[in-house]
């Protein structure tokens, strides 16, 4: 298993997401746990968060779980359910294998805020490329 230094370069390509802040905290098997400071960016016009950063964390985190040891899986739908508007400086996604597959793999991935409330849930079906 790979380290979480030797993740985190690996997924320092995934531009986007780090490039707005994303971080890697955790992994395991088939689990991803990231974040990212909110600041200013990544507000709307009414001064909440932004839907796109709830689910580019969301995203980046279920890349990071069905791809951190091997790469070779990608996203084929999404769902996503905003249930509050997030609270405090940061968010979190974590990302957990319901079914990993021969050819597809299914993910839960809950958004939630530091005080712990759910903002996003996630969900999240992938394709075995490679």
């Amino acid at each position: 298993m790979k380290t979480l230094e030797e993740v985190r370069k690996v997924f320092a390509d995934d531009r986007f997401a780090t490039e707005n802040g994303a971080v890697i905290e955790e992994i395991g098997d088939g689990y991803a746990k990231c974040s990212v400071k909110l600041e200013r960016k990544h507000k709307n016009a009414m001064g909440g968060v932004m839907g796109g950063v709830y689910f580019t964390l969301a995203d980046f985190a279920f890349a990071v779980a069905s791809n951190h040891e091997k790469m070779g899986v990608v996203s084929i739908s999404s769902n996503i359910a905003f249930l509050s508007a997030a609270k405090g400086d940061m968010l979190y996604a974590e990302a957990h294998c319901v079914k990993d597959g021969r050819t597809t793999c299914y993910y839960n991935v809950n958004v939630y805020d530091e005080t712990g409330r759910q903002a996003a849930a996630v969900t999240i079906t992938g394709c075995h490329v490679g």
